[in-house]
């Protein structure tokens, strides 16, 4: 079985076509600047040279044809014709309280994944373009829905409830959904087979450190609780988003600059963060170059960041009445040494004590804590494409 993985955002497609008998990635790649000037499609069959294609992508529909295009055609392409291609994993981000777990996608489906288009404005309508356009272009083959929030849905209500009056609940259901369920679910899952014992025993915290970024525990293989919340902007000090803040600083904030709700928006989900703290950038790799340099505010950005970390870690630690593993994964989990060390000095009441060596290599999973600490430690690269893959397959053998 073939299996196509696509992950649709607003104005981008990402894409891996999976052989399932191997798990090999046959092609992969990347539609950016959808129906924007300047569009271009980034084709990687494996074991070649990368093709660009500098088309204009008018919509999603357009992205999905010229991805068919490029991985049927006959010099770069990896399959003969689309017949080969006999399912679509989709990656949709919120899917509310209606799943949790993957579905085969049907009318039902669809109009479940729309309901909660206004809790995720910015991805689900983009999810739900790629599905329509898989089912135009690709009539009969069946489609998978993956989603980022069906991990967290086994997480208990003193978890996910806010103290708010029940009645929004009831209304709006306003409550704590969590994202980044899939690479949690990935690396607890892997964390488990290095531990060498049974996924259901096991006590782990999950770290998904990237420009966006969540903690997730993890116990007897459930997720009990996580850092994000209603939306992706709860939890963790991120790139651009403020995490966790006094709600009273945004009404406070509104009236002192006379801002509407979308500008207050933007600046908590687009100005704040390590960016907001540093000035200096999102991406973490420039701040650190810049706090080497002696850049004051770069430094107390990156000490701010590994601070809300380990407090999250200790945390879920206590939820779980203890800890087997902390598994670091996603851009800066899995390539910054020095992040993951500044995070772990604060560990030292778990016994966790990390090996230098181990944990200044990168670029696959292994575990970095020394021989004597308490809680073992490892970095395990996420692999959310392969968990969408696997789910569609078997969904499809059932």
């Amino acid at each position: 079985m073939k299996v196509l993985v696509l992950n649709c955002g607003s104005s981008s497609l990402k894409y891996q076509l999976i052989d399932m008998e191997t798990e090999g990635v046959l092609a992969k790649g990347l539609c950016e600047r959808i129906g924007i000037e300047g569009s271009r499609l980034k084709h990687q069959p494996a074991g070649k040279d990368a093709v660009i294609f500098d088309d204009y992508q008018e919509d999603h529909s357009v992205s999905v044809k010229m991805v068919l295009d490029a991985l049927t055609h006959p010099e770069y392409g990896v399959v003969k014709s689309m017949k080969e291609i006999n399912a679509v994993g989709h990656r949709v981000v919120h899917g509310g309280e209606y799943f949790a777990n993957s579905v085969i996608i049907n009318q039902e489906v669809i109009e479940a994944i729309e309901k909660c288009c206004e809790l995720a404005p910015l991805h689900n309508p983009a999810n739900l373009i790629g599905i329509a356009a898989c089912d135009k272009i690709m009539p009969g083959v069946p489609q998978v829905a993956v989603f980022d929030t069906a991990f967290h849905q086994t997480m208990p209500e003193r978890a996910y409830m806010y103290a708010l009056p029940y009645e929004y609940y009831e209304k709006y259901k306003i409550r704590r959904y969590g994202f980044h369920g899939t690479s949690h679910r990935f690396v607890s899952e892997e964390v488990a087979k290095m531990l060498g014992r049974p996924y259901e025993e096991t006590k782990t915290v999950t770290c998904h450190l990237g420009n966006g970024g969540s903690i997730c525990a993890v116990r007897n293989g459930k997720s009990i609780d996580t850092t994000m919340g209603f939306t992706p902007l709860e939890g963790l000090v991120m790139g651009t988003r403020a995490g966790d803040i006094d709600a009273a600083v945004i009404t406070y904030l509104m009236e002192k600059e006379n801002l509407t709700a979308a500008e207050m928006d933007n600046i908590l989900n687009k100005q704040s963060g390590v960016l907001g703290i540093s000035g200096v950038s999102s991406d973490f790799r420039d701040i650190e170059e810049a706090s080497e340099a002696g850049n004051a505010r770069a430094g107390m950005a990156l000490d701010v960041f590994a601070y809300k970390v380990a407090k999250r870690i200790g945390a879920y630690t206590a939820a779980m009445n203890g800890v087997d593993a902390i598994v670091f994964t996603a851009g800066l989990g899995e390539n910054s040494a020095s992040t993951r060390k500044e995070i772990c000095d604060y560990l030292g009441y778990l016994g966790v004590h990390i090996d230098s060596y181990n944990n200044s290599l990168r670029g696959k999973a292994m575990e970095i804590s020394a021989p004597d600490s308490r809680v073992r430690v490892f970095v395990i690269p996420t692999n959310e494409e392969l968990v969408i893959a696997r789910d569609t397959k078997e969904l499809l053998d059932k």
